[in-house]
């Protein structure tokens, strides 16, 4: 069992253990209504402190039982449930979104930079060529530093990749 799963356990334990030991130890036996909320706890502890007492306000509305009441404070719960998680789910889906177009983005400027260096290299290498072919054609014809001249007037130790792949004409 990996560690992530025994923690998920040990956590579903303490809920269920959370749920049913209140009941199990009889836990509010003394109360005509074991298990209500806290408003009417606080209700009945301020009228026997101070019986005269008067709320400020009155509710809205008043549930019929306490049925209802429990049922409408459970509707509740669960909107307010489904807005957090929609909230949540919204950003992490944005937060997801954001890190997938980095990552295209980051893939395309990867791609578009090897293809800016390979046309940078070709661009040195077309530079460099055509400024061999100048000197080359500056020197055709001539006997120097650049080679010996043959039959067809050209150089042959330093003809260009134009030059060298061009057929010879006699």
């Amino acid at each position: 069992m990996s560690r992530n799963a025994k923690i998920n356990a040990l956590l579903l334990f303490v809920v269920a253990a959370l749920a049913v030991l209140p009941l199990a130890l009889g836990l509010g036996d003394h109360k005509e209504e074991p298990f209500t909320g806290a408003d009417s706890e606080a209700e009945t502890a301020i009228t026997e402190i101070r019986p005269d007492y008067e709320p400020w306000f009155s509710p809205l509305y008043e549930p019929p039982s306490g049925e209802i009441e429990s049922a409408l404070f459970a509707l509740q719960a669960a909107l307010g449930a489904g807005v957090l998680a929609y909230y949540f789910g919204l950003h992490r889906g944005r937060r997801q979104g954001e890190l997938r177009a980095l990552a295209q983005r980051d893939t395309t400027t990867s791609t578009t930079s090897t293809n800016s260096t390979t046309s940078t290299a070709a661009k040195t290498s077309t530079t460099a060529r055509t400024s061999q072919s100048t000197e080359n054609t500056g020197n055709a014809g001539t006997t120097g530093t650049t080679g010996t001249t043959g039959t067809t007037g050209r150089s042959h130790s330093s003809e260009s990749a134009s030059e060298a792949s061009a057929p010879e004409r006699t």
